[in-house]
């Protein structure tokens, strides 16, 4: 599928200049600085160097003392306390990381995971009822509880309070919880709006600390497990997020827990773990628990404080990841059959398939993995408990969330955001639900949305790459949304050597340019490109940059994203 390769323009180039002369690095690394909004000495200083004590005031977040007095009286007069998370990496590590604070100051607490399937996501009214019936007089909500209004009015008229700490979209109405902690509240002042749930829980117990004076180290000890949230949960890597990664990421390189350190293992990669690392080794595999399975099996092995524990539910989580890759790809290749057969459905706008055997708990990743073949809005859907569930996934610069919205009325629930939903609807409105989903997308979305796109940073001369380039572009990670590994794009470059295909259609050449030195360079899923490759004959690329390192020797490669040939 051809891309469109768009170039950055977002800078202005006497700001270029002037940052690359400041801090003596090439003006290429300087617009890359400038695009992420940093342009001055001071700002870089504070960008390259991520300073724990820079994280901001948890009270600075609108209900954050309300939530500390109603856990103060808790443990005060001995109240059991439950917490409650979601499924999904971001809910189990935020439960593991508020479960492990609060489990130092009392043994009046336990956790509770709903099942994906028989509660679905968010607040259940079977938690509140296990809560009532266990004689828990407090629930701590985290990675959900935001829009769970009746749910939350439920457990008031049982006498079980509700604290909230959520950091997806509020509705009009908040719910009527002892505190809650969203900054994306019309009226929370916190400076940085995009923490992860994990975040969230994080800075409860950042509060707590601060205010009982217990050591840094009481939550600073979980940064890792924040890290992993902020992967899985694609977050934007800026501002907060960004220090917390960062240190986070130092941490699971360094002295991970036991679960994490387990499941590291298992997986077959131990050590320098990126946050793209995070988001394809080791998010996949948290997921998986409540997948195919029950996600309690994913927070147990975080909770691990004993290597052999760890090392055995990361053995069982492991093969639940390996049985949902199974699905996976069968679930795919019925899915593009689906499609293939049928002319109409190749040439719409959107893609809407249903199987009522398909796994419910893949059918979010099958909606990614059509894209890739089928660029365009995507909702693929399954049967689940007398109703059909779906997921949907969308193009960069669509708004799914929106053209959802349009089709309401055949819709039993929905929620999500611009880029990936969930839905709910009865099995008979299936037809007309895909048609008006294709009539309301057709009516907006314009090709060239529907082309996918590489966003490049920065055209480069391949001399101007080296080991100094190279050693300051990695300080400008960890990277991740909003703050993406640099793409970079080279026109002119000519064939160094006789290009080869190598495992599954990568395509692997050695390139040079004007008067650069010789670049190795491979190109996943581009073997279609070596018949169109010629000596002597120009053409471009674009590209980033990866350093390998074979017998302490290093050496730069370009990771090829396309190829256009004049």
């Amino acid at each position: 599928m051809e891309k469109r390769w768009v170039l950055a323009t977002n800078f202005k180039e006497e700001t270029v200049v002037r940052l690359a002369e400041e801090l003596n690095i090439d003006v290429v690394l300087a617009r890359i600085l400038v695009q992420r909004n940093v342009c001055s000495f001071t700002e870089a200083k504070d960008f390259f160097r991520p300073d724990l004590a820079h994280l901001h005031n948890p009270f600075l977040m609108k209900d954050m003392d309300l939530a500390i007095a109603r856990i103060e009286h808790a443990l005060e007069n001995g109240e059991k306390i439950l917490i409650y998370g979601d499924y999904d990496v971001d809910g189990t590590t935020s439960v593991a990381l508020v479960y492990s604070f609060f489990l130092k100051l009392t043994d009046q607490i336990e956790y509770y995971i709903p099942d994906r399937y028989l509660e679905g996501y968010g607040i259940s009214t079977q938690g509140i009822d296990y809560a009532n019936e266990q004689d828990f007089s407090l629930i701590i909500a985290l990675d959900c509880g935001i829009k769970s209004l009746d749910k939350v009015d439920y457990a008031n008229s049982l006498g079980v309070d509700f604290i909230i700490c959520d950091h997806h979209l509020p509705g009009e109405e908040l719910p009527k919880a002892i505190a809650v902690l969203d900054p994306k509240r019309n009226d929370c002042e916190y400076p940085f709006k995009e923490l992860a749930g994990c975040g969230i829980g994080f800075k409860l117990a950042q509060a707590y600390a601060q205010k009982h004076d217990l050591s840094e180290d009481s939550y600073l000890q979980y940064l890792d497990l924040v890290m992993v949230s902020i992967g899985a949960d694609i977050v934007p890597v800026l501002g907060e997020n960004r220090i917390l990664a960062y240190h986070g990421l130092k941490k699971l390189n360094s002295s991970p827990c036991e679960g994490l350190k387990a499941l590291m293992e298992v997986s077959g990669k131990t050590d320098e773990y990126t946050i793209t690392d995070v988001v394809f080794t080791l998010g996949p595999r948290i997921n998986a628990a409540g997948r195919i399975d029950h996600a309690k099996h994913a927070v147990a092995m975080l909770l691990c404080e004993a290597n052999g524990d760890a090392l055995e539910k990361s053995v069982e989580i492991n093969s639940k990841n390996t049985e949902r890759k199974g699905y996976d790809q069968e679930i795919t290749r019925e899915a593009l059959a689906l499609i293939g057969d049928d002319e109409v459905l190749i040439n719409r706008k959107t893609t809407v398939v249903f199987n009522e055997n398909w796994h419910k708990g893949v059918i979010g990743i099958v909606a990614s993995r059509l894209t890739e073949t089928y660029y365009r809005p995507t909702i693929v859907l399954t049967k689940s408990n007398n109703h059909v569930a779906g997921s949907c996934r969308s193009v960069a610069g669509f708004d799914l969330y929106e053209a959802l919205s349009g089709c309401a009325d055949l819709l039993d629930q929905y929620g999500g955001h611009k880029f990936a939903a969930g839905l709910t609807m009865q099995e008979q409105n299936i037809q007309a639900f895909a048609d008006k989903f294709e009539e309301i997308v057709g009516a907006s979305i314009t090709e060239e949305l529907l082309t996918p796109m590489i966003n490049i940073d920065a055209s480069v001369n391949l001399s101007q790459i080296d080991g100094k380039f190279y050693r300051v572009m990695a300080q400008i990670g960890p990277f991740g949304p909003e703050n993406m590994t640099p793409i970079f794009q080279t026109d002119g470059v000519v064939l160094a050597n006789t290009p080869q295909v190598v495992g599954t259609n990568h395509l692997k050449i050695s390139v040079k340019h004007q008067d650069s030195g010789i670049f190795d360079a491979i190109g996943f899923g581009l073997g279609e490109f070596e018949q169109s490759l010629v000596p002597n004959v120009p053409f471009s690329i674009c590209y980033t940059l990866t350093e390998n390192v074979w017998r302490d020797r290093k050496r730069l490669q370009l990771n090829l994203k396309g190829i256009k040939i004049s």
